[in-house]
């Protein structure tokens, strides 16, 4: 895995530590929290934590790029998968 942070980024819910993972390096499976899809070994994704004190490892979520990039567009606290039946 690349080390070091790509920077701080700030959304709707705070800031926070954000870093690219390249396909290479990306050599587990992650459930994305964005469409709770799996982002598969190999699959370039982002990292991200929040920037606060208070935030450990335990608070590292892996993410698909664009569900990070779109995720202020979403609901708070909405989380669907791609199947979901939309409503509305």
């Amino acid at each position: 895995m690349r080390k070091g942070v790509d920077g701080v980024q700030q959304w709707q819910d705070g800031e926070w530590m954000v870093r690219s993972i390249f396909g290479g390096s990306a050599t587990k499976a992650y459930r994305c929290p964005g469409c709770m899809q799996e982002i598969r070994p190999g699959v370039a994704h982002v990292v991200a934590w929040p920037a606060d004190e208070r935030g450990d490892l335990t608070d590292r979520r892996h993410w698909h790029t664009g569900c990070w990039k779109a995720r202020d567009r979403r609901a708070p606290g909405v989380e669907r998968s791609r199947n979901a039946p939309h409503y509305g």
